[in-house]
């Protein structure tokens, strides 16, 4: 659950402002990525947990209600997942997440679904879990051959083995720096990025549209769309929902990360994380407006 305070701007360290605002939006990577597919129409299914608080039966709700499938949820006693975060006008974001009941997935529980995990089309995993479950969940998926899309964040070391086993690697450019350093042109970062053992990339760069890269093949900058933001709260998960429903449908990299774009540039013209998700009707508008 995302605990939201807006303010004119982002507090500094010591520093004591006055809130314009406060509100709770059900947020989570994981969670918000599988609603940013299924409100494009895609059938997707939850793995994960939430806790037995007050938070946990609204979370589960929201998912329902955005067509996510949670049959494969499970409840964990304490706390669901929580995200104070600070919003300012500008729409910058600060965020600290409270793993919660999500520090609770652990390898059996990933087991109890392996059936499920096999048979999907494409996984798409955070770092928001637990990384011993995390590494289980991509061998499972290699050894399954099942394609995996990992958004690494919040950014934290990668074992070796991790590289290899990911079809599709999205992080965004303070993300990418942790893995291949500071001050690196994208090209820069992506080739060494490749270098690790990725089959494809995508680096979110914002305002600057994303660089789209495959191993040993084609790598192009694929514009945004301008728009007005208002809150960039869950941009980068609904661009990986978008991409990864594209990917599926059958689109190249470079369309699909166009499409994206165009789901991540209607959401951040929204306030909150799950509920600032498009509708495959208002991302066709979209693109048929501004495309």
């Amino acid at each position: 659950m995302d605990l939201v305070t807006r303010t004119k701007q982002i507090p500094r360290v010591g520093q004591t402002l006055i809130g314009t605002s406060f509100e709770t939006t059900p947020g989570g990577k994981g969670a918000n990525q599988a609603v940013a597919a299924a409100r494009l129409g895609y059938p997707v299914k939850m793995v994960g947990m939430v806790g037995d608080d007050a938070f946990g039966q609204t979370l589960i709700d929201n998912l329902t209600a955005a067509g996510v499938d949670t049959s494969a949820m499970e409840r964990a006693s304490g706390s669901s997942g929580l995200a104070p975060m600070f919003v300012a006008e500008s729409g910058e974001n600060s965020i600290v997440v409270v793993p919660g009941a999500n520090g609770k997935v652990d390898c059996a529980a990933v087991d109890r679904q392996a059936m499920l995990i096999r048979s999907a089309g494409m996984v798409l995993c955070q770092l928001e879990l637990p990384m011993d479950t995390v590494s289980h969940v991509l061998a499972l998926c290699a050894k399954a051959g099942v394609p995996v899309m990992l958004d690494p964040a919040p950014a934290a070391a990668l074992p070796e083995a991790i590289w290899s086993q990911v079809a599709w690697f999205t992080p965004n450019e303070t993300e990418a720096a942790l893995y291949v350093g500071e001050g690196l042109k994208a090209e820069e970062a992506a080739a060494q990025l490749l270098a690790k053992g990725l089959k494809g990339l995508v680096l979110k760069r914002g305002g600057d549209g994303a660089y789209v890269a495959v191993a040993g093949g084609e790598a192009a900058w694929v514009k945004p769309f301008p728009v007005q933001a208002i809150d960039t709260v869950g941009a980068g998960d609904c661009f990986n929902g978008a991409f990864a429903t594209a990917l599926l449908e059958g689109k190249d990299p470079w369309a699909a990360a166009r499409f994206a774009n165009a789901a991540a540039a209607v959401s951040v013209t929204r306030k909150g994380a799950q509920a600032s998700m498009p509708s495959r009707a208002d991302v066709d508008e979209f693109l048929r407006t501004r495309g």
